[in-house]
């Protein structure tokens, strides 16, 4: 008997540890998936603004020079923009299905609904309201958490933002890359 238990403990344990190891690993794709369909949507909706909109920033106060330190800059990458986009963003989470990989059995999140109204293939996607409860969740802490950075990337045309934003420097996205992380 005393046998049978030895050998049992090691599997309990083996058993346990495999099983955390996938609820965290799926708890990585959920926060992954969620940053990157937030700069989709962030990217979109920027997008949509007027390019030719722009808006005056920087300080109202005459300098002793008599100048001023005012700039222009595009509406649509305006901090103020940023931030009332930030507000909206997440609700848009709802738009969005999930994907297995049969290979790898790992979790992506794909858009659902279409923003033009066209017809999408859901054939790969899981429609599922606790996934999308899940996904807008995960989307707002991220925007809690990293609102300066989310700022700082959308401030300024960027290529590869979801790339530096939700793997380099939050490291939501840490398995998407295989390229060194930058130091913070």
């Amino acid at each position: 008997m005393r046998e049978a238990a030895i050998l049992f403990t090691p599997c309990v344990f083996l058993c346990l540890f495999l099983s955390f190891s996938q609820a965290a690993r799926q708890g990585q794709d959920m926060k992954c998936g969620a940053c990157r369909a937030l700069v989709d949507e962030m990217e979109w909706a920027i997008s949509q603004v007027d390019p030719k909109k722009m808006i005056q920033t920087g300080s109202f106060r005459i300098n002793p020079d008599g100048s001023q330190s005012i700039r222009e800059v595009p509406l649509a990458r305006s901090e103020g923009n940023l931030l009332e986009l930030m507000e909206t963003v997440c609700e848009r989470m709802e738009d969005y299905g999930e994907r297995s990989d049969s290979s790898t059995n790992r979790k992506s999140y794909i858009r659902i609904k279409s923003r033009t109204g066209g017809a999408m293939d859901l054939s790969e996607a899981k429609l599922d309201s606790r996934v999308t409860g899940s996904l807008k969740f995960a989307c707002e802490t991220i925007v809690e958490q990293h609102e300066d950075e989310v700022i700082e990337f959308f401030g300024h045309e960027t290529d590869n933002i979801k790339d530096k934003l939700c793997s380099m420097r939050t490291d939501l996205c840490d398995h998407a890359l295989e390229i060194p992380h930058d130091e913070l």
